[in-house]
C-alpha cells in the first residue's frame, strides 16, 4: 500500500485505502456523529447491483434520503432514476436529462423563487453530472470497503469540526478554497460539484436535505474525492500536535488572550 507522509501533497490516487483506519482517525480527531460514507456512479445497473449486500429501495426516495440511509443507518444502497421522487435529484447526479423542462425551473416558480427567470437562473447555476454516462448510483459507509474506492467521500460535521477538516487540507500545499451556495438543491454544492470537478466541495445542506435527509441544524457537508482524505487527516494530526484540535476549548470572552496566544505562537 502506498504510504502517505505527513508533509506530502496528495496529487495521485493511493494504490489502496485502509478505510477502517482512515475513518477511525477521522472519528478520533473530529468526534463525528455520523458515519463518513462513499458515493459512486455506475455505467450500468448491473454493476451497481453487483456490490455485496446492496439494498434496493422499495419506495420512492429523494437522493438525500438514500444518502442518509448510509450515513445514519449504515446501509449500502443503490438506486437508478426510477427509484427517485421527482426530477431534481436524478438530474443532479446525471441519472436523468437536464432537459428544457428541467432547465426552465417551472416546478420551483412561486415555491422557491419569485419568477420563472429566477427559477431558470437557479437551475443553470447548479453543478450537475452530465446526463448519459451513468445509469446508477450507490452509497455505502466507508468502513465497509464495498465502494473501493468511491468516487467521492461525504462527511457530515458541525462548523467547529468542519473548519479543522479544512485546516487539515490546507496544512501542506496551501490553497484558498472558494465554494458556492446555490440555495435550495444544495446537493449540487456538495456531491454534484465534487463529482463534476474532482475537488473538495463544502455545502450548507438545504431545506430538503434537512426535511427528508435527516440533516441536523448544526451540520455542514463536505464532499471530496478520496485522495484528499489521507491528506486532511495528516494535516489534522500535525495541527493536533500543535494543540489545535477538536473539541476547540473555550478560552473565555473576558480573559486576557495573551497567555493563550503565547502557547500557540511562542516567541512570536
Amino acid at each position: 500500500m502506498t504510504t502517505i507522509g505527513l508533509d506530502e501533497v496528495i496529487s495521485e490516487e493511493p494504490e489502496q485505502y485502509d478505510w477502517e483506519a482512515l475513518v477511525g482517525a477521522l472519528n478520533r480527531l473530529l468526534r463525528l456523529k455520523t458515519t463518513p460514507i462513499g458515493m459512486s456512479m455506475f455505467r450500468t445497473r448491473a454493476e451497481m447491483e453487483a456490490i455485496p449486500k446492496i439494498r434496493r429501495p422499495t419506495a420512492k426516495h429523494t437522493t438525500d434520503q438514500v444518502v442518509a440511509q448510509a450515513a445514519r443507518l449504515g446501509w449500502t444502497v443503490g438506486i437508478t432514476n426510477e427509484d427517485l421522487a421527482g426530477p431534481q435529484c436524478g438530474a443532479v447526479i446525471g441519472l436523468r436529462p437536464q432537459d428544457e423542462q428541467w432547465l426552465s425551473g417551472q416546478s420551483m416558480k412561486g415555491v422557491w423563487f419569485e419568477t420563472l427567470e429566477d427559477s431558470a437562473a437557479h437551475q443553470a447555476a447548479m453543478d450537475v453530472v452530465p446526463y448519459g454516462e451513468f445509469e446508477a448510483m450507490a452509497v455505502s459507509p466507508l468502513p465497509s470497503g464495498r465502494l473501493n474506492p468511491p468516487d467521492v467521500c461525504l462527511i457530515y460535521a458541525t462548523p467547529g469540526q468542519m473548519i479543522l477538516l479544512i485546516n487539515g487540507l490546507q496544512w501542506s500545499g496551501y490553497r484558498k478554497f472558494e465554494w458556492s451556495v446555490v440555495g435550495e438543491s444544495a446537493c449540487a454544492d456538495s456531491w454534484g460539484r465534487a463529482l463534476t470537478t474532482g475537488e473538495p466541495s463544502l455545502a450548507i445542506p438545504c431545506f430538503a436535505e434537512r426535511r427528508y435527509g435527516g440533516v441536523l441544524d448544526d451540520e455542514l457537508l463536505m464532499a471530496m474525492p478520496p485522495k484528499y482524505l489521507p491528506r486532511a487527516i495528516a494535516g489534522m494530526e500535525r495541527l493536533s500536535g500543535n494543540g489545535l484540535r477538536y473539541p476547540i476549548p473555550q478560552y473565555g470572552i473576558q480573559s486576557d488572550a495573551r497567555a493563550g496566544l503565547g502557547v500557540s505562537y511562542p516567541g512570536r
